[in-house]
């Protein structure tokens, strides 16, 4: 695929991270697509479900699950804002996400590639596709913002 088709994926999984923004959540959001269409969105929501799991991958896998009626996600991509972490790449592979596009990395708890590669190790019965950086900037700079915009209000 081109890089214009995943910068097309990618603005919309940002749309889904500015969801979060508005509610005062940590901007990252995440779509899983399925042959060309959207079948699962989820941005995240861990303060207002007060849910640690509430990460946007997290979300947009159940919402794809349910589309499909089916928690196997095979033939599924992922494009998600922000480097997914331990609780979200399991949950990547256990869901048998072919393709893995994300925004910025993350040094601090990304494992796909930063701390640990956990979706390329072939110990586990299922790999992903993994490919990082695709429009990196715009993902960090929405970061950047609200953690700017939330310690100004201190």
């Amino acid at each position: 695929m081109s890089n214009s088709v995943h910068s097309r994926w990618m603005k919309l999984a940002l749309n889904e991270a500015m969801k979060a923004y508005d509610k005062k959540e940590i901007p990252i959001g995440a779509i899983v697509v399925k042959e060309n269409r959207i079948i699962g969105r989820g941005y995240n929501q861990r303060e207002s479900l007060n849910d640690p799991t509430a990460h946007a991958e997290i979300i947009a896998l159940t919402s794809a699950a349910n589309t499909l009626e089916n928690w196997r996600l095979n033939d599924c991509i992922l494009y998600v804002t922000k480097e997914p972490c331990p609780m979200c790449a399991g949950a990547i592979m256990n869901a048998r996400i072919s393709h893995i596009y994300f925004g910025m990395y993350d040094e601090e708890a990304g494992c796909c590639g930063s701390l640990y590669q956990l979706c390329r190790d072939p110990r586990f019965n299922h790999q992903s596709v993994v490919q990082g950086g695709i429009m990196e900037a715009d993902c960090i700079s929405l970061i950047k913002s609200f953690f700017y915009e939330q310690r100004s209000k201190k």
